[in-house]
């Protein structure tokens, strides 16, 4: 798969991943600004199996700031979360200061490019996928890539930190 860098998907996101030289396709979709999960319209918009895509969460882990990478059909388990981070207690992030450490809207949060590199886990069922879908750094936008490029240009690591709703 050939890098792109549409003109009309330029984000930090698709920048820093251009920057990385890692692979990946941006896909555009019309967002309805009545819906109320973001990645699940994704999935819907886009045709795609929700196992694929793929939301991006922040939480508060011990005082410190994480972000968190989990299936749109499923939940954040926050103690597992802490745990993989070697903490003991999560919370999710205000979402005005997640907006203001990642440089992105609630919606549009993407685990790439953001202002402030923070630490990142991504939910081990990405292992079995080939390629996954995570926003793209703006609400109708999201980038298809290889999990591991994911936790390349993230300096994330994998860990069972998603539960069923």
């Amino acid at each position: 798969m050939a890098r792109r860098s549409d003109a009309a998907a330029g984000t930090p996101a698709t920048l820093a991943l251009t920057r990385a030289g890692v692979a990946f396709r941006a896909h555009a979709y019309e967002h309805d600004p009545r819906a109320a999960a973001y990645g699940l319209e994704a999935a819907e918009k886009l045709g795609l199996d929700p196992d694929r895509v793929f939301k991006t969460l922040l939480a508060v882990v011990d005082g410190s700031l994480a972000v968190a990478i989990v299936p749109v059909a499923m939940q954040l388990d926050l103690k597992a979360f802490a745990q993989a981070l070697g903490g003991k207690r999560a919370e999710m992030a205000d979402p005005a200061v997640a907006e203001r450490k990642t440089g992105y809207v609630v919606g549009g949060i993407s685990p790439i490019g953001q202002k402030t590199p923070l630490p990142t886990v991504l939910d081990e069922s990405a292992i079995l996928c080939e390629r996954v879908y995570v926003s793209g750094g703006r609400r109708g936008l999201d980038l298809e890539l290889a999990p591991d490029d994911l936790i390349a240009v993230t300096s994330g690591r994998y860990a069972p930190i998603a539960r069923a709703r």
